[in-house]
């Protein structure tokens, strides 16, 4: 079941409208896309990408990446819970990201991108799990699992593109401790903007989701 249907529970309604209640960066996009079926009663799911920089404007211009990137939020909630989540939301994301060929034959990128999560979502090095101290921002987070790759696409015959392309790709899921997860997209889409190389910049408000 995904969102919009009258049955949905409060909880899993408030929590969708806490993840558009999130402050993003302007050269971010979020919007609703179709979530996955048959992974929980009730999912919904974001796609997040990073709009192509101005040419007028150098500071919008990534400052370690030439390409783009996107990602995906997906939010599960069991009211049952699973014994795998440990909880009852879980949010399932993957960025990926075009690199530079340098930094895709980097040994330590793994450990570089898993760190963006990590530290966006507050989990101490070596740990599953957030230790937000009481009034924090920190989104509290538990078994929190993931993959980070580093992969190379060349392209022969008649196809588009450059030669040779570079990718990252990141793929987490972590269990929310409670149904407030603006922190959630927030921690997420500074993993996304850190993968697209963007500089320091502003936020704007999401806005709440149209009516179904």
């Amino acid at each position: 079941m995904t969102t919009g249907a009258h049955t949905e529970p409060a909880d899993f309604t408030d929590a969708v409208q806490s993840l558009h209640a999130a402050a993003v960066r302007p050269e971010i996009e979020v919007g609703s896309i179709r979530p996955p079926q048959r992974l929980a009663p009730y999912s919904y799911a974001l796609g997040v990408e990073v709009a192509p920089p101005d040419p007028d404007d150098p500071a919008l211009v990534p400052t370690d990446s030439s390409g783009s990137a996107f990602g995906r939020l997906v939010l599960l909630y069991d009211p049952a819970g699973q014994e795998a989540w440990n909880g009852t939301f879980r949010l399932v994301a993957f960025v990926q990201a075009e690199v530079e060929a340098d930094l895709a034959t980097d040994p330590l990128l793994p450990e570089v991108a898993w760190e963006w999560l990590t530290e966006a979502l507050g989990v101490p090095t070596g740990s599953t799990e957030s230790l937000p101290p009481l009034g924090s921002d920190v989104p509290s987070v538990l078994a929190l699992g993931g993959t980070v790759t580093a992969t190379t696409s060349v392209r022969y015959g008649d196809i588009a593109g450059p030669p040779r392309a570079h990718q990252l790709e990141l793929r987490a899921s972590w269990t929310a401790g409670s149904s407030a997860l603006t922190g959630h997209l927030e921690a997420f889409c500074e993993v996304l903007a850190s993968a697209a190389g963007l500089p320091p910049a502003g936020v704007a408000s999401l806005g709440r989701p149209a009516p179904q």
